[in-house]
């Protein structure tokens, strides 16, 4: 089978961030093609076709997977419609890659494994940051020797102010604060250490955002931190917040036996001790490679190549915000099912 053999259909081609169009281009670019679009909005369906002038439009997922020979499917939607619309697809008989996060709950994410695994089907999600320059060079670096042995990780990021209308206001749609840019840093801090997790503990505080959004009844936390144990000792701190006045620079902090690596997009910062002296040296990241997502795709359903994004790579991070949600609410530390 060569990569044109395997065609593609997206499920929501909706305006945020223009993600229908960018994936599909990607997948052109790995050799795919395009096939159809399933959107509920009529007018991004005519964008859909002016994008991809012949591509087949349909106003529901069913009626592309009844109607279009569509092989492998991107799921672009709200993050709590993931998991359905995975199985969905799944069940059909069709490959599917969903945006991020994968899924909400360990649960929904067993479910979309133990179907692909039934079906012999691919299943990933679309963790394109995974090829960020930042994180790239922070594990050349760290792996180098740079920082000695890791001792913990510090990720973070936040700002003061009411978050965004729509999933980043629902707690229903979106899972959490944690969801958004906390999968992405739980996703980069993974991949600096091959350690088991052991155990997860959540703190969330709300309450200061709820009468400003449209989900009064329903909003995301205002602050959200989860604490991860490792089984090597080293531990890792998220916390991503709406009440920060005084942020820290970078995103990760990475501190190691003999100095620290604080990691940001642009730009990259080593901390090291020498002869009684803190020396500090600032770099410039190299360019990220997002196109290696796709690539792998085509070469793992075409050549049997290592699929890089498994699904089971893909649940560690909703195995730990899912459990730093439920400590927060029972006020305890909770034992990890998945290492």
């Amino acid at each position: 089978m060569n990569p044109s053999d395997i065609t593609v259909g997206v499920i929501g081609y909706g305006g945020a961030f223009n993600m229908g169009k960018q994936h599909l281009e990607l997948a052109t670019r790995a050799g795919m093609r395009p096939l159809a679009v399933a959107e509920i909005d009529p007018a991004r369906l005519a964008i859909a076709r002016h994008h991809f002038p012949g591509i087949q439009t349909y106003p529901s997922v069913s009626a592309m997977l009844k109607k279009s020979d569509v092989k492998l499917v991107i799921i672009i939607t709200p993050h709590n419609s993931h998991a359905p619309l995975a199985l969905k697809c799944l069940n059909a008989g069709r490959h599917v890659i969903c945006e991020k996060p994968l899924a909400i709950t360990t649960a929904e994410c067993d479910a979309m494994i133990a179907a692909a695994k039934k079906h012999k089907l691919l299943l990933s999600t679309y963790h394109n940051r995974h090829w960020d320059g930042c994180i790239m060079e922070a594990v050349r670096q760290i792996k180098a020797g740079v920082i000695g042995d890791i001792v913990r990780i510090d990720a973070h990021m936040g700002s003061y102010g009411r978050p965004g209308d729509w999933w980043r206001s629902s707690k229903k749609i979106s899972g959490g604060i944690l969801y958004d840019w906390g999968v992405h840093l739980l996703e980069y801090s993974l991949q600096l250490t091959d350690a088991k997790i052991t155990e997860v503990t959540g703190f969330a505080t709300n309450g200061v955002w709820a009468p400003h959004t449209p989900y009064k009844n329903d909003t995301n936390e205002d602050e959200a931190t989860a604490i991860v144990r490792f089984s090597n000792g080293v531990f890792l701190s998220l916390r991503i917040s709406q009440l920060e006045t005084n942020p820290k620079p970078g995103m990760l902090e990475i501190t190691g036996t003999s100095g620290s690596y604080i990691m940001d997009h642009g730009w990259y910062e080593t901390i090291v001790p020498k002869n009684g002296t803190i020396i500090r040296t600032r770099g410039t990241n190299p360019p990220s490679d997002y196109a290696q997502y796709y690539h792998n795709i085509a070469d793992h359903l075409t050549q049997g190549a290592p699929l890089i994004i498994t699904p089971e790579w893909s649940r560690r991070p909703i195995h730990i915000i899912d459990l730093a949600c439920q400590s927060a609410k029972k006020g305890t530390t909770l034992k990890a099912k998945y290492a």
